[in-house]
């Protein structure tokens, strides 16, 4: 049987991240889980927030296809390359690279920049926190 995952950003600001992604995605808001009727009732349940804990949001696949993004605050900064990235996929049909040049303009208006375009393969970016993707057909 498989499993699901769950992909967790260490972040700066999550709310302001979260919003990046959801535009990036067409992710939505999660629902707090039964019987919290808001995140914050359901942090709350948890008990008194640590020290260098911060905020958080939570975002999913309003298909249900792709896996949970979790956005959480921590104290430290991001300090080196990603070790795994997104790949965003804008579909292979018709006029791909058209598809791939306007979700990168998209996203560059969103806060995104763009680290390299390699041919016409994909594009290298880094969402507002640094964090590198690819969007590609």
């Amino acid at each position: 049987m498989a499993l699901r995952v769950d992909l967790t950003f260490d972040c700066v600001r999550a709310e302001e991240l979260a919003e990046f992604w959801k535009l990036a995605l067409g992710y939505v808001d999660e629902p707090p889980p039964a019987p919290f009727r808001t995140r914050d009732e359901w942090v709350a349940s948890f008990g008194p927030p640590g020290e260098d804990e911060g905020g958080g949001a939570w975002l999913h696949d309003p298909e249900g296809v792709g896996p949970r993004l979790v956005f959480l605050e921590v104290p430290e900064p991001k300090v080196a390359k990603n070790r795994l990235h997104i790949d965003v996929r804008v579909g292979k049909y018709g006029e791909a690279w058209g598809r791939v040049e306007q979700k990168v303009a998209q996203l560059v208006g969103a806060g995104a920049s763009v680290r390299a375009v390699v041919g016409t393969h994909h594009v290298v970016l880094a969402d507002p926190e640094g964090n590198e993707f690819c969007v590609a057909p």
